[in-house]
């Protein structure tokens, strides 16, 4: 409970100022590879965080390799190595280091978010252990860890207008929570058990259950067994669009500890926040 950390690799980076822009400009989607970026957020002490933006030109890839600028990730077979060399925004600084996620089994499943077919996710390894090697800022632990993928042909703010996710380990495999709030009106609420041996069962959604606000008024909600109540232990991200949080609830019959998502895509559309987003995530040309 020390330290955690995140890492997302985009190709097309889905709340790029300067994707959007570039999107508009050319009218016809624009070119998602010319917008990638990592975002590497380190929590306890110290804590850090980097999201650069690079152009095509910065991206290599093939069947077991993604590169972005200086940080990468190899698939080795069994296990995930992501090698990270990044620059601290909006205080410039360094993180750097090596995060090896060992998935306990792969899930092979898939489920699709929007009702046209247009976006969809993978909980690849719903449980693993994770090694975090880092040599700035020098810190070594080893913990537990998820991995999984989105992946959408349309922006996000096109097809949806909020969503949150949840994931918490249970004592045979992990809780997965899924809830979206799609543009046509419709809900998607997935509550998903994932055993160690990576099948997956849907349940039956619990009740939703609240949580309390952040600092920007970002609404954040979960979900909880009939009875028993949600609670928020830590906040770790608050921006006017978006939450990521540490949070107590009861699922499946378990008291659980998880990591929690909460989204806004009307807020992200919103002028102010798309000037504010820049100081946080920049942009380089190589």
């Amino acid at each position: 409970g020390r330290h955690g950390i995140t890492l997302i690799f985009f190709l097309g980076s889905v709340f790029s100022p300067y994707y959007a822009r570039a999107r508009r400009r050319v009218g016809d989607g624009g070119d998602p590879l010319d917008h990638c970026a990592v975002n590497v957020a380190l929590y306890g002490a110290p804590r850090r965080w980097a999201m650069t933006e690079r152009p095509r030109d910065a991206l290599a890839r093939s069947v077991d390799t993604l590169a972005i600028g200086p940080s990468s990730l190899r698939w080795t077979g069994t296990m995930l190595e992501a090698r990270v060399d990044e620059v601290t925004a909006p205080v410039p600084g360094r993180v750097r280091g090596t995060v090896r996620v060992q998935p306990r089994a792969l899930t092979g499943h898939s489920e699709q978010l929007d009702a046209v077919g247009e976006h969809r996710w993978s909980p690849i390894a719903p449980s693993a252990r994770v090694e975090v090697d880092l040599t700035h800022p020098r810190l070594t632990w080893r913990g537990e860890g998820y991995f999984d993928t989105n992946a959408g042909i349309v922006p996000l703010e096109h097809s949806f207008a909020r969503w949150t996710w949840a994931r918490a380990p249970l004592a045979d495999g992990t809780a997965v929570l899924y809830d979206v709030t799609r543009r046509d009106g419709s809900d998607l609420a997935l509550a998903l058990r994932i055993g160690r041996d990576g099948s997956v069962t849907r349940e039956s959604s619990p009740p939703a259950a609240t949580l309390p606000t952040g600092a920007w008024r970002m609404g954040r909600a979960t979900r909880a067994d009939g009875g028993q109540a949600a609670r928020l232990v830590e906040t770790l991200e608050d921006t006017p669009f978006y939450t990521r949080s540490v949070i107590d609830t009861h699922l499946f019959g378990e008291r659980v500890t998880g990591m929690h998502d909460s989204l806004c895509l009307d807020r992200f559309q919103r002028g102010w926040v798309q000037t504010l987003v820049p100081f946080r995530n920049p942009r380089r040309f190589w």
